[in-house]
């Protein structure tokens, strides 16, 4: 005994055709509606408002290095003008001290040699016998 088939296939197949048309229907129509453009406005005005946020923080970003970059310049002529005061101070000092060592030297040689001319002179007198 066969059994009853009421929905044969070309009805099966208008069913699903008429369910795909009213699923696609709702579907346009709820993407036309009033309701789902304000959101997708939005959504849009969101993105453009995180875009722009965005990019005023990469401005901020690449100002706050240039001053980082301003700043390491700044302090590195600062360290080379220490530097260069640093080391004129220390050729004033050497030259200073070096002008000291040679006046102390000078002395010390007409000290010697004072005391050379003393001794000859002394050598001198009792060769004579004065």
């Amino acid at each position: 005994m066969s059994s009853f088939k009421y929905p044969d296939l070309a009805e099966r197949q208008k069913l699903a055709a008429a369910a795909k048309d009213a699923m696609l229907k709702k579907f346009r129509a709820a993407s036309e509606s009033p309701v789902a453009e304000a959101k997708r406005e939005a959504r849009v005005a969101l993105n453009e408002a995180r875009v722009a946020r965005a990019a005023e923080r990469e401005v901020a970003k690449k100002e706050l290095q240039a001053e980082k970059a301003r700043q390491a310049a700044h302090a590195a002529e600062r360290a080379a003008q220490t530097q260069r005061e640093k080391d004129a101070a220390e050729a004033l000092l050497a030259a200073e001290k070096a002008q000291q060592n040679a006046a102390l030297e000078a002395e010390k040689k007409a000290e010697r040699d004072a005391r050379y001319a003393a001794r000859k002179s002394a050598k001198k007198e009792r060769r004579r016998g004065y």
